[in-house]
């Protein structure tokens, strides 16, 4: 036979890339379990995540009194706590014992106790105390019960403040209750909310962890079906390395480009969070993001040896790759090895990067650490990937041959059998 020219070979890969191409695009509408983590987590989740913490604060948090002082400054006090917007006073106890058996059945979530010197402390000029607890299980709680006391605290300062000084003008008033004057602004972040913060970190984590679900889930689909269970299925078209790699990562390419669309734009516009990013700077950015997540989790499926291997490996990460990648937790309190294992994950630079263009108006230039760094991780896992399949594809051919040596050696052995 005339031997293949290099033109011909060309084309040939070509048709082979687009025919994996086809027939992974077509294994991710077909099977359910990829379906499911490639379309409908991504559909839904970010919806009850946002709805969840739609209200991006924790408003009147309900919370007990024990008042052992019983005068006018002590009701004033408490009066005016419950008058701000975060706390509600729900119940006045007698004693400390009756308060905690309340929160022990969360009844309530923080307790403000007034001393019974508190009013004649402050008369003869003395310094005195109002004392807080809060149910630490949620810090939401703690903020809000503790920055409503601080702000009442701060008030009736200033008003004893001015009635002690002997002032004659009100201007005099004002720079004895606040020598220096400051503004407090919020940056990113005007309503100091929750979601406002949290949100865009998961958003992007939930790209990387459904591609590795789902790409994970039919790598181990490959493999049941795979008598040999290889992950490169016994077909004339797996017969190199770059087509497997670009046909898989093209697939997974066109249908999330569709779902960081979603995810990352519609989604915030839906719940009305900050969205002050350009949209040409965010859509370079995603391009490495997303290449590098793919050829990550397609490198990190040589680990799934079933179905059910996905979620038992990939599954917990998500909580520890949201706190060490700097968003949910300080990245100036991390350990220096947690941030290099960071480093490993797309996430990490995907998070930061993100966050800073949608929600601080960054431009590229600005976050060029986590944009190179993305391209960096793009390639190297590119070019594992490629080592994974080509391992794979060598392991593929050696099991068939040896098949087919036990197969052409038991028909030596039948022939003899015959003969003899």
């Amino acid at each position: 036979m005339k031997e293949a020219t290099f033109k011909d070979k060309i084309s040939e890969g070509i048709h082979d890339l687009f025919y994996i191409w086809k027939r992974e695009f077509q294994t991710t509408f077909r099977d359910q379990g990829v379906l499911i983590f490639f379309i409908l987590v991504p559909l839904m989740y970010p919806l009850i995540y946002g709805f969840i913490y739609t209200n991006e604060v924790v408003r009147e948090v309900p919370v007990i009194v024990v008042d052992d002082s019983h005068s006018s400054l002590s009701r004033e006090f408490i009066r005016k706590v419950d008058a701000t917007a975060d706390v509600e006073i729900k119940t006045y106890c007698s004693n400390m014992e009756e308060a905690k058996q309340l929160m022990k059945e969360r009844k309530a979530y923080g307790l403000i106790y007034v001393p019974s010197n508190f009013s004649k402390d402050i008369a003869l000029g003395k310094q005195t105390k109002v004392s807080i607890y809060c149910d630490m299980s949620g810090l939401l709680y703690y903020k809000g019960i503790l920055l409503s006391a601080t702000a009442v605290s701060l008030d009736m300062n200033k008003n004893i403040k001015i009635s002690r000084a002997g002032n004659t003008t009100n201007r005099q008033d004002e720079i004895t209750a606040r020598p220096i004057d400051y503004d407090n602004v919020a940056l990113f972040n005007p309503q100091n909310g929750f979601a406002a913060f949290l949100i865009p970190a998961v958003l992007i984590l939930l790209i990387q962890q459904t591609l590795l679900l789902g790409i994970g889930l039919s790598a181990g689909t490959a493999r049941e079906h795979n008598r040999f269970k290889d992950l490169v299925p016994i077909n004339r078209h797996y017969n190199g390395t770059l087509r497997i790699v670009m046909g898989k990562g093209l697939s997974y390419f066109m249908v999330y480009s569709i779902i960081s669309v979603y995810v990352l734009c519609v989604v915030p516009r839906i719940f009305s969070l900050n969205q002050i990013g350009q949209p040409d700077a965010l859509t370079l950015f995603m391009l490495p993001y997303l290449a590098a997540c793919i050829f990550f989790a397609m490198t990190a499926s040589i680990a799934i040896r079933n179905r059910e291997t996905c979620m038992l490996i990939f599954v917990f990460t998500s909580v520890p790759l949201l706190f060490i990648s700097g968003i949910s937790w300080p990245g100036a309190a991390i350990p220096a090895f947690w941030k290099y294992v960071s480093y490993i994950f797309p996430s990490t630079f995907g998070i930061n990067g993100f966050v800073r263009i949608n929600n601080m108006g960054a431009s590229l230039n600005e976050i060029s650490t986590e944009y190179k760094a993305l391209w960096i991780q793009a390639g190297v896992y590119f070019l594992t990937t490629c080592w994974v399949y080509r391992w794979q594809i060598l392991s593929s051919r050696k099991h068939v041959l040896d098949r087919y040596k036990e197969m052409k050696a038991k028909q030596q052995l039948s022939s003899r059998e015959i003969t003899d």
